[in-house]
């Protein structure tokens, strides 16, 4: 077993008018929410999903399928403690997150501090182990047409106690 691990994450999803917009496990307001199986909740997808690869436990799709109805409009807190669970099963804690979430609209920074408290709870994590930043990307793609919103996420896993290093 490796001392440290990194994974990172990418998810994407479609907006629609009229859903709700859950965002790092909280309920933004805003006129269109992300569409999914579950509450298409980005940051915690890619959260998971950065997380699970570190883990090398595959991704939120294998564990979570979007056929399984048991998953149908889920709390993706709910599925990002199931990944914590699985992560400390193998051994390992988590050191840091990075995430990046990419959406014209609405701006996000002033929920940013809101996140960040949810999810630490959820991962049982200090608020500075956690970073989430926003960005747009200038009126181009997907996401500058404001049809969807994007995520990136890098996380980094320890075992607790190994030995540590220093470059």
């Amino acid at each position: 077993m490796f001392a440290f691990r990194v994974g990172q994450g990418y998810d994407v999803h479609q907006l629609e008018e009229g859903r709700p917009f859950w965002l790092g496990g909280i309920l933004i307001p805003h006129t269109h929410g992300a569409r999914g199986h579950s509450d298409a909740d980005v940051v915690c997808h890619v959260i998971c999903d950065a997380l699970l690869g570190a883990a090398n436990l595959r991704n939120i799709g294998y564990h979570f399928s979007d056929k399984d109805p048991q998953w149908k409009g889920a709390d993706s807190k709910v599925l990002l403690a199931r990944v914590l669970e699985m992560v400390r099963e193998k051994g390992y804690e988590v050191g840091n997150i990075d995430v990046t979430v990419v959406l014209q609209n609405p701006k996000l920074n002033p929920h940013i501090p809101a996140m960040k408290a949810c999810l630490s709870k959820v991962i049982r994590l200090d608020e500075d182990q956690l970073s989430i930043k926003a960005t747009t990307s200038e009126h181009i793609g997907f996401v500058g047409r404001e049809e969807g919103i994007a995520a990136h996420c890098v996380a980094l896993i320890y075992v607790p106690g190994a030995a540590s290093f220093h470059i």
